[in-house]
This record gives structure tokens, C-alpha cells and sequence, in this order.
């Protein structure tokens, strides 16, 4: 009898375990962090198709997103997309000559590859509450230049992106420029 009990015993302390692991993984992953898959070339070089990236929820709840933050951003229920934001609410953008204007300043961007070759875009200013989001590799991004994408509202920021976590050999802050 004694026995029983105590198989219970254990039986009902792994049930717990397992239960409250898996609270604490729900909560963690809806309001703290997620893990996230880049998928296209949009982000080259920064980022490559495959990488694995930790993404901060709780960024933002104490900040504002700010200029050249990595961010996954929600265009759709079934489209996320990864993207740096160039402006805020009242900047004016414009590129002109493959050089990103803000507010009249020609951006320094030593992230992007060299020798880049991108339309042009005519100055905007963005609404305030909006962003205005650009891929690293801006030939073949998909970003606030095109209608289906534009301004992002913030709400529509699901975090900012803190580590790549794959491939292992690129561990590291996709925030290092090399210099």
C-alpha cells in the first residue's frame, strides 16, 4: 500500500512539473520573447535565409521602437517580415541616387552591402504612430516603399530583434557592423 502511494506521489509531482513548465513556456513565449525564422534575402547581409533569431516582446513596452532597430513586423495574419526602421512619426524620407534620406541627412548605413543599386522614392513624411521600415538588401526587399506594406502602425511591431541564435557559427548581435 505504501508503495502505490508513493508511485501517486510521483506520478502527481511530474503532472505538476510538466504543468507548470508548460504555464511558464506559454507566458514567456506570448508576452516576453519568441524565436523566429528568417525566410527570403531581404535582410542580406545582416541577416541570411535560415537564421534563427530571439525576438524581444517586452522591448517595447518600455520604450519606444527606435532608429535602425531590427524588428519582425505582422503585415498580415499569415506574413511577418523582418525589416530595420528608417523613420518615425514626422520624419521625412526620401532616397535619391541609392542614398536613404532622413529629414533632409543622408543616413550612414555600414550595414548594407556595398555597391548597392535601388530605385529612387519620393520624399514621404511618415504619419505619427507609424514607421517607415526598409530591408537591408533594398533591391529585393519587400518594405514601407511598397503600398501592400507601408507605414507600420506600432501595434503592428511584434519585437525587436535581440540575438541570431543560428547557425551556431554566427551566434551573435545582428547589430555588429565589423568596425
Amino acid at each position: 500500500m505504501n508503495q502505490e502511494k508513493r508511485k501517486k506521489s510521483v506520478f502527481v509531482e511530474w503532472t505538476q512539473a510538466i504543468v507548470v513548465t508548460l504555464i511558464i513556456a506559454i507566458i514567456l513565449r506570448s508576452f516576453v520573447f519568441l524565436f523566429a525564422r528568417v525566410e527570403g534575402i531581404s535582410m542580406l547581409d545582416t541577416l541570411r535565409e535560415g537564421d534563427r533569431l530571439v525576438v524581444s516582446k517586452i522591448s517595447y513596452t518600455f520604450s519606444e521602437p527606435d532608429y535602425g532597430d531590427i524588428v519582425i513586423i505582422n503585415i498580415s495574419s499569415d506574413a511577418e517580415y523582418v525589416k530595420r526602421i528608417i523613420g518615425k512619426g514626422g520624419d521625412s524620407i526620401k532616397i535619391e541616387n541609392n542614398v536613404v534620406y532622413k529629414n533632409g541627412t543622408a543616413l550612414n548605413e555600414p550595414y548594407l552591402q556595398k555597391n548597392l543599386t535601388y530605385d529612387d522614392f519620393a520624399e514621404v513624411v511618415v504619419p505619427e504612430g507609424y514607421y517607415f521600415v526598409l530591408g537591408d538588401n533594398r533591391p529585393r526587399s519587400k518594405d514601407s516603399r511598397y503600398p501592400s506594406v507601408g507605414f507600420i502602425a506600432e501595434k503592428n511591431i511584434d519585437g525587436k530583434v535581440i540575438f541570431r541564435i543560428w547557425p551556431l557559427s554566427d551566434f551573435n548581435s545582428p547589430y555588429n557592423t565589423g568596425d
